[in-house]
């Protein structure tokens, strides 16, 4: 795993790291880390140690949501919805990349062009360490899960 020469994504999620004064170190693999179960692989983590960045959409205002929710777990819609009082659908790909910058499959927990409205999954809180994608579907970062609700200003949540 390199740190020298990352990508203008990746290194757009490493200098937001340093300005908050973390010494995460984003890293970029020659494997994809596009999904969860790749991201595992590539790292040699347990899948639920992946921090899936997932973009809804609220259908009535477009206000675009992020939930990190772990590798194995699925969203309940519903749950996210009563969260923010209207009805949420997934985000297409330029509804993403408009709101974050990043395209799907490599979207960072931080970074966004926009604020979100950020729903971090409870379950990523059992593990003391924990992986998420840095701007591209090679790059990740890891990160103590006691660092991610400071980092993002996400509500820990029941998601699934």
């Amino acid at each position: 795993m390199s740190n020298e020469n990352l990508s203008k994504s990746a290194q757009s999620i490493q200098d937001i790291l340093s300005q908050k004064g973390l010494a995460f170190k984003v890293v970029e693999l020659s494997a994809s880390t596009r999904t969860a179960q790749e991201a595992a692989d590539a790292i040699g983590c347990q899948v639920a140690q992946i921090v899936k960045s997932l973009i809804f959409c609220t259908k009535q205002t477009l206000k675009p949501i992020l939930v990190l929710a772990s590798g194995v777990n699925r969203v309940d819609e519903k749950k996210i919805e009563q969260l923010v009082g209207e009805k949420i659908t997934k985000a297409d790909a330029g509804f993403t990349r408009n709101v974050t910058g990043f395209a799907i499959g490599g979207i960072p927990p931080v970074g966004h062009k926009r604020a979100l409205e950020t729903f971090i999954d409870q379950d990523l809180l059992q593990f003391d360490e924990l992986w998420a994608a840095a701007g591209t579907p090679h790059a990740v970062f890891k990160l103590n899960s006691t660092n991610l609700q400071s980092l993002t200003h996400g509500k820990i949540v029941a998601i699934k």
